[in-house]
Formats: structure tokens, sequence, C-alpha cells
């Protein structure tokens, strides 16, 4: 009886395996595919820790952007003195590779949740954050039920209008909850994230957003040292704004997240002009799999990007994108523009970062045309 190899025997299970070998050229990456300028992002990496740190004030570099351990051990290596997370799972990955230092820049709710962030706080330094009395009263008694400590940061709105407390009194009352639970939680500082600034395009207008969060800031400050406590640490800000969080003074840390892969929305922004000009890092690698008379079509569609900040960009002189469907994306030509051919590879600029890299397994990291390394997207749907 002839013997049919299984699935897995043969290969044709691998759905996992990543798109391409150490060494290969890009040509030969199975695409769709995430690709990673190495050069680029270790440039923006240099500049963007060398700006904050100059400041003297630490970088907590944010890995929901990238969900990848091999660039937040990067990271760290540039001098980072931690990381952020969204979520008690993504932190995980993270703490596996031996980055020791994780805030989750979110606020924590429900038993199962908590419970996983106090079992994480007995493997590394975990902090997460506040604005409602319920947040504090659940994760002290899952910390006090483990035996561990765990910081916790009280979330300001600042003027982004999602998470965090606007009102001085809350903001005491909950540092007063928070110290009913020491040793088991530690009031840590505050969270200051003002998220809409990083994509406003005037540096005029960011400048007046993130004067406008340190005033708020202060006003808490000011609240809590009244209060009888001492807040030592000040954490927020983003790729768009860094250089203002850095130097002002209030500010202890910040959290750069986009900075190591960049999108096609961030260069909408006007620098200002002693802020250095970041590089893109990250693309995605299509293959040109129909040429028609009016247009040609694509192999990666909405399952390879996130349109929430617009169509991706193809970087092909003469070519733009039209339209995405579900394994498709349709380009057209302007007149004069040489053509395609099926089997062409393509790069594209996604329009934003942090959900496309969500989509996808695998980052291939290359260097002068050529694969360098293979990084896991190890926190991919990582949401709980």
């Amino acid at each position: 009886m002839t013997h049919h190899p299984s699935i897995s025997e043969s290969g044709l299970g691998s759905w996992h395996q990543a798109p391409a070998i150490v060494g290969a050229t890009i040509d030969a990456i199975d695409t769709p595919a995430l690709i990673i300028e190495l050069d680029a992002l270790e440039r923006n990496l240099a500049e963007v820790h060398a700006v904050i740190q100059t400041a003297g004030i630490a970088v907590r570099a944010h890995a929901k952007a990238h969900k990848c351990p091999d660039i937040a051990l990067r990271q760290m290596h540039a001098g980072a003195s931690g990381i952020c997370v969204q979520k008690a799972s993504e932190a995980e990955p993270f703490i596996e590779v031996g980055i020791k230092n994780i805030l989750i820049t979110n606020q924590v709710v429900g038993a199962r949740k908590v419970e996983r962030v106090a079992r994480l706080a007995a493997h590394a330094h975990m902090g997460l954050c506040v604005d409602n009395i319920v947040q504090v009263h659940q994760i002290g008694v899952a910390a006090r039920r483990h035996g561990v400590a765990i910081d916790v940061y009280i979330e300001i709105d600042v003027g982004h209008r999602r998470c965090g407390t606007s009102s001085p009194e809350t903001a005491v009352e909950l540092a007063q909850a928070i110290a009913t639970y020491s040793p088991a939680l530690v009031f840590a500082g505050l969270q200051a994230y003002h998220g809409s600034a990083q994509h406003m395009r005037a540096p005029a207008d960011r400048a007046l957003a993130i004067a406008a969060a340190c005033s708020r800031v202060k006003e808490m400050i000011a609240a809590l040292n009244k209060a009888g406590f001492s807040v030592d640490n000040v954490t927020g800000g983003g790729t768009g704004t860094y250089a203002l969080e850095a130097e002002s003074g209030v500010y202890t840390e910040v959290q750069p997240g986009s900075y190591v892969l960049m999108d096609n929305d961030y260069p909408k922004n006007t620098l200002d002009e002693d802020v250095p000009e970041l590089k893109n890092t990250l693309y995605a690698l299509c293959t040109v799999i129909s040429v028609c008379p009016t247009h040609a079509v694509l192999d990666g569609g909405l399952k390879s990007f996130a349109v929430d900040s617009g169509l991706p960009r193809i970087v092909v002189p003469g070519w733009t994108v039209t339209s995405l469907s579900d394994e498709h994306t349709t380009i057209v030509s302007e007149p004069g523009t040489p053509p395609l051919k099926v089997g062409d590879k393509v790069k594209l600029i996604p329009g934003h970062c942090d959900p496309t890299v969500n989509l996808h397994d695998w980052l291939i990291a290359v260097r002068n045309g050529k694969v360098e390394e293979l990084w896991p997207v190890s926190a991919r749907g990582a949401m709980f």
C-alpha cells in the first residue's frame, strides 16, 4: 500500500514558517510579507534615544507597535529602561526573552486579567494604569493573593479624551486607595499620554498641545503633593512629540513606539527644526499577480494592510494604489509609466504600522538587498 506523507511530513501544513531564509535576496521572499530595513531602523533608534537621553530622562519604548521581542531587545540594548505594552498577554513574549521592566499603559479590568498581571509580577517588574477605584481594588486583591508588588500609575487625561481622569480630586482618591494595598501596590507616578498630538501636522499645534498637557500634569502633581503623595515619575509621549516631552522639565520618561517602524502617516507631520527626520523602516512586499490594460493587481489586501489611516503607498514611481479587497491590492499607472510584469515584487508603505504588523507572523530584517534575520511577531493577537 502506497504511503502518502501527512501534511506535516510533506511541509504543506507549515503555514507559520517564515516567508524567507537568511541570506536570500529580497526577490526570493514569499509574499505578502513585511520587511524591515535594518539600516533605517538602527538610525531611527539611535537618533530618537539620543534626543531623549540627552535631556536626562528615560526611554520606555512602546512595544505595541512592533510586538516583536527581537526589536525590543535592540531597544533595550540602545538604552531603554523598559518597555510598554497594552495588554497583559502582550507582556509575556517579552518577559520570556529576559525583558524585566514592563508597563502596561492601559487599564486592566477583570478577574482573569488582573490575575495574569499578578502572576507576571513574579517574573518581572510590572506596572499598569488606573483611572477608576474599581481597577485599584481588583489589582490590589490579586497582588496580595500572589504576594507580589505592582507599580500603579494614575492615568490623567491630558487632552486625548480617551482613558484617564481629569479631576485632581479623583487622582487623590486613587492614590489613597493604592496606599491601602501597600506593599502589594506601589504608587509609581502619572501616565500622561496625548495620543492625538502625535499626528498634529504643524509644529506649533503640537507644541501647544504638549504645553497644555504639562499644565494639566502640574495641576495633578500639586493636588497629590498637597495630599501627601510624592510624584516621582511622569511617563507618556510618543513618536510625534517625544522631543517636546523630553525638554518639558515635567516628564521623566518618554514612550516612543512607531519610531522603529514608521508608516505613511507620520511623514505628513511638519518636523520641528531640531528634530531628526526619521526614515521609513517598515515595508510590505507584494507580488504582481495580474496585469490588465487598465491596472495591475498585487497579492496582498486587507488581510495584509490596516487601512484606518488610509491606503498603503506603493514606492514604484508612477504607480498608485486605488483599492484593496481581502486578498488583493489594485494599482494604476500614469501615462508613460514603465509597465509591471506578473511576478514582479514591489514595496509598499502601510498607512498605519501598528495594526498592520498585527496581521503578520514574521518581520523579515534586510540589509543591502538581502535577508539578514527573521523575527517572529510573537505578541501578535495578544489582545487580552
